[in-house]
């Protein structure tokens, strides 16, 4: 799957890249011919409302085009490859970029501290 979000990375990378070549437009048709039909008819849904496909998702688990905190079971997909993710908020693939520092299994530091409260043991009337 990692392949297949690299075609994806370059592929929105040639498009906004604002140059339109013959070596660009073939470029652009050979990676469409490597994305499943599915995937790219999507990320086509994006792009024709204005938006991009693909948004990175940040070091401290933030999509980087709506600014939602992405679940940390998708950062572990996305990050053993196994299958590619979209983001729950705005729709768009996500991806890992290369330099981003590991992402940690621990909540994030501006996360709420939940407090477990025990419960006391109740008193019951003793029997007469």
């Amino acid at each position: 799957m990692n392949e297949l979000l690299q075609h994806l990375i370059k592929l929105q990378s040639l498009e906004t890249g604002g140059t339109e070549s013959k070596g660009v437009a073939i470029a652009k048709s050979e990676l469409r011919g490597k994305i499943p039909a599915q995937i790219l008819a999507h990320y086509d849904r994006l792009v024709a409302r204005g938006k991009k496909g693909l948004a990175a998702v940040s070091a401290n688990r933030v999509c980087s085009a709506c600014h939602m905190q992405v679940p940390l079971g998708t950062i572990m997909t996305l990050k053993h490859g196994d299958d590619i993710q979209l983001c729950e908020s705005c729709g768009r693939y996500l991806y890992l970029p290369p330099d981003a520092p590991a992402v940690d299994a621990e909540a994030p530091a501006d996360a709420p501290k939940l407090v477990k409260k025990t419960k006391k043991p109740r008193k019951t009337a003793k029997a007469v």
